[in-house]
């Protein structure tokens, strides 16, 4: 087996000086998150951010648990990624997703598997200290959530008529040690669709709520993939082989063998029941809603198994840095090779506080100006509730760098013909939200969003020519880096622009009057100038 399971990754990270073990006493319920939140608010730079091994873990009744809890282990920092991706670069990184998406690999079933090195069924799930209580799930929101949830939670499920899996990540509220409460969002969620299908059957939907697969696997669940592709077989294309895969003990599903835990169940399509608040990824609490539930028929895990937690909720966190590299890949393969906009060079995806769907800015290389609007309108309607607000700038803009993003918009835009509000989007996974009335009930919020919603796009590309950018030219910058290097001060990390260029707006007698300053011959400009006065009115 040549990919990773949870246990090598964090070998690696602790090799690398990327894991910080904790074994005091720490709190799941009230101090595990809140601990790890501070390295996301607390003004610590991206370099320094860790993931988290919390090896003494308690709950606020005073319980000690067996198992170790990990945070921040998948994507704490993109470094942390491309590690759990086997790469080093960003490079190496869009490399195997291109390969994966193009040339997904099935997985291979195997009898035994160490994730069922242990097997729970029965009553015996429903016992003191056994079912969900096994588990150290921590409060990701203490003081708003109304229950421990679980966030690296992969439901696995299959459509009934095709046969075919799909991995999708969502969280799963403990409502009881043998009743997990799943969110789908129904925004066109793989897991939503098999439920309905099962639903119009009569039948309840098998799954299997797997915490804790291969590295590769949990990449896999997060990414957005057409639907009838098996994320285990893009997980398999990552890593170059297949992953290897076991039959469930209760229902009819595969799980990646390697995986800590499983816990295996059936979705009632029969009744709903009220799920939530929980504290979500666009940064704002989600409110309570009538949601789908498990039902556990059987838990199994490693004898050594890790229990994996991620944290969400406000951005950037271990959540969006997992999601942002694939969907931003997923943006510019759409762009730039199904609606074959060729002069579209990156796409990135905003991520503080906005949650990558909001805000999406796409950089372009000398598009004709149907391109931009094309580009605009195909990033805004791609998928639900996603793209705002999309801008367009022009190659010489670092879209990840706002304030050049907002330089653009502010010098190359003309608002009154470079905007354009478009009409009949839905808001989808994000406030505000609707209740229903609580005679019904309960809070309910809608699952079918009305398109009452709209997208500003933005045409911030340079339509005519500028005079230069007010720095210095290349050569001089270079110059001085090399001086500031031997002076021995802090490490540059440069951010375009850090050198100045043309923009057009620029001519050869200016160019030549600019070297003969930096000659020291500037008096023989002045003296040129002399020689065109004209008499002041």
């Amino acid at each position: 087996m040549a990919y990773s399971d949870l246990h090598e990754h964090l070998k690696t990270l602790e090799a690398r000086g990327l894991l910080r073990r904790v074994t005091q006493p720490i709190n799941k319920d009230t101090e595990m998150h809140p601990l790890v939140r501070w390295q996301y608010r607390g003004g610590i730079p991206e370099e320094e951010r860790k993931a988290w091994l919390f090896e003494n873990v308690t709950d606020a009744r005073g319980r000690q648990y067996k198992m170790p809890v990990v945070v921040g282990t998948l994507a704490g920092t993109k470094e942390i990624y491309y590690l759990g991706m086997g790469c080093e670069t960003i490079e190496q990184v869009e490399a195997k997703w291109d390969r994966a998406l193009a040339q997904p690999i099935p997985p291979v079933c195997v009898e035994r598997a160490a994730c069922q090195e242990e097997v729970h069924t029965g009553d015996e799930l429903k016992q003191d200290g056994f079912g969900m209580d096994e588990f150290p799930v921590p409060i990701s929101t203490p003081g708003f959530d109304n229950a421990p949830y679980t966030t690296c939670s992969h439901w696995i499920s299959k459509d009934p008529e095709t046969g075919v899996q799909n991995v999708g990540n969502y969280r799963g509220q403990l409502k009881t040690r043998a009743r997990v409460g799943v969110f789908p969002s129904g925004l066109g969620q793989d897991i939503y669709i098999h439920w309905k299908k099962m639903q119009a059957q009569g039948k309840a939907l098998p799954a299997a709520l797997v915490i804790g697969a291969p590295p590769a696997v949990s990449y896999a669940a997060v990414q957005k993939v057409p639907y009838g592709m098996d994320e285990l077989a893009v997980a398999g294309g990552l890593v170059g082989e297949p992953i290897r895969v076991v039959k469930c003990k209760t229902v009819d599903l595969v799980v990646p063998a390697e995986a800590e835990i499983v816990i295996e169940g059936y979705i009632s399509t029969e009744f709903i029941e009220p799920e939530g608040p929980f504290g979500e990824s666009h940064g704002y609490m989600h409110p309570r809603q009538l949601n789908p539930f498990m039902d556990v028929t059987a838990i199994t895990h490693r004898r050594d198994a890790v229990y994996v937690s991620w944290i969400s909720q406000v951005t950037p966190s271990e959540s969006s840095v997992i999601k942002k590299t694939g969907y931003e890949l997923m943006f510019l393969r759409h762009l730039r090779d199904e609606c074959r906009i060729k002069s579209v060079l990156r796409v990135e995806m905003h991520e503080p506080l906005t949650n990558l769907r909001k805000l999406i800015i796409i950089q372009m290389r000398r598009p004709s100006e149907a391109e931009v609007w094309r580009a605009l309108h195909a990033a805004a309607s791609f998928h639900p509730g996603v793209g705002k607000i999309v801008v367009a700038v022009d190659e010489d803009i670092d879209p990840a760098n706002e304030a050049a993003v907002f330089w653009a918009m502010c010098y190359r835009m003309k608002p009154h013909r470079d905007v354009q509000i478009v009409l009949g989007m839905e808001k989808g996974h994000a406030p505000p939200f609707h209740y229903k009335d609580r005679e019904e009930g309960t809070d309910v919020v809608s699952y079918h969003l009305p398109a009452d919603d709209s997208g500003m796009l933005c045409n911030a590309i340079q339509k005519e020519p500028f005079p230069p950018i007010s720095l210095p030219k290349r050569e001089y910058m270079e110059h001085a880096r090399e001086l500031w290097e031997e002076l021995g001060l802090p490490k540059l990390k440069p951010e375009m622009p850090w050198y100045g260029y043309s923009l057009g707006q620029w001519d050869d007698e200016l160019d030549e009057e600019a070297n003969l300053a930096v000659q020291g011959r500037y008096y023989e400009t002045g003296e040129k100038l002399a020689t065109q006065r004209v008499k002041a009115k």
